[in-house]
């Protein structure tokens, strides 16, 4: 099959006529049955999507992926689903067995975020994971974007479930545009939230089949529109791909930032049982402000603790 890139000559084409916010009513139901059939042959089975992954699951791969390729997180989501498999394991420990857990993640205070949701989950829902998507609202470090991912993908509930790789869809295939603005908009949110099915069960799967197309076809730069199942339904493929906003922002260097500063001091102490002295700091960072500033702010953060004068250790409560 010939593979169209979003860089491929193709004559400029009028997009169909559609009403303001989206398509027609049997456009959209079009779009529904098209990209739930393409999720059912197309799907990836990573272990979140299980049956036996349950809400605890599904609320852990959401916390791990974010910011986080999939290949990344498995080994880790693994680990963590074996050692806590429920809430309230994980609420048993102090927070900083999760920050060790978390490994080389990368953004550990989605680590701590976690262990406080888990020990609300505990304390409040008696150690499940709620259905309902305001309680999950209300679980500290829960946003708007991974209460409607746990409520769609762990329960079945019809949200708008709005990540990168959906609104990169939504912008291509109904805005005719190349990639959706940098934040969300509330114009995005309206759109999304006329595409959502009206049946729960197949808004739940719409939600994980457009966020499997963004992630899988219609990826930031490389666009397979060969494979994908809407391609002629496209307004940014029928209008010959205008560029409209540039390509996709590339991630900051890492090296010598105060990130990996701080990555090298939190290693050190994820590695060792018990509390570490300074000299052991100081041996993997020799620049001493950029290495103080970073420690500030990991004890800032809450991911270390001081326990004496130039004693430090991960947190215990």
């Amino acid at each position: 099959m010939t593979v169209i890139r979003a860089s491929a000559a193709v004559p400029a084409q009028p997009s169909p006529a559609r009403p303001p916010g989206g398509p027609s009513a049997a456009g959209t139901a079009a779009l529904h049955r098209e990209v739930n059939a393409w999720f059912s042959v197309a799907a990836r089975d990573l272990p979140w999507r299980r049956p036996e992954a349950g809400a605890w699951g599904v609320m852990v791969s959401e916390f791990m992926l974010q910011q986080t390729p999939v290949a990344r997180v498995l080994p880790v989501y693994a680990q963590w689903l074996a050692r806590w498999p429920r809430p309230a394991d994980l609420a048993a420990e102090p927070p900083g067995e999760a920050v060790r857990a978390w490994g080389r993640l990368g953004y550990p205070r989605r680590a701590l975020r976690l262990h406080a949701a888990a020990a609300a989950i505990t304390e409040r829902h008696g150690g499940e994971v709620p259905d309902d998507h305001e309680a999950l609202l209300a679980l500290p470090g829960v946003g708007e974007y991974t209460a409607a991912a746990v409520a769609s993908f762990a329960h079945g509930r019809r949200h708008a479930v709005l990540d990168t790789n959906v609104r990169r869809v939504f912008a291509r295939v109904v805005t005719g545009e190349q990639y959706p603005p940098t934040a969300t908009t509330a114009a995005e949110r309206r759109l999304a939230a006329r595409l959502l099915p009206a049946d729960e069960a197949t808004a739940a799967t719409w939600a994980a089949a457009t966020m499997e197309l963004g992630a899988l076809v219609c990826t930031a730069r490389s666009p397979e529109c060969g494979r994908c199942p809407v391609a002629d339904r496209c307004a940014w493929r029928l209008a010959g791909f205008p560029a409209h906003d540039g390509p996709p922002r590339r991630g900051q260097s890492y090296a010598g930032t105060d990130r990996q500063v701080r990555g090298k001091l939190l290693a050190v102490l994820r590695d060792t049982d018990g509390p570490v002295e300074r000299a052991a700091l100081e041996a993997v960072w020799d620049e001493p402000v950029q290495r103080e500033r970073a420690l500030d702010g990991l004890v800032a953060d809450g991911l270390v603790e001081p326990v004496a004068q130039g004693v430090y250790r991960l947190p215990m409560s």
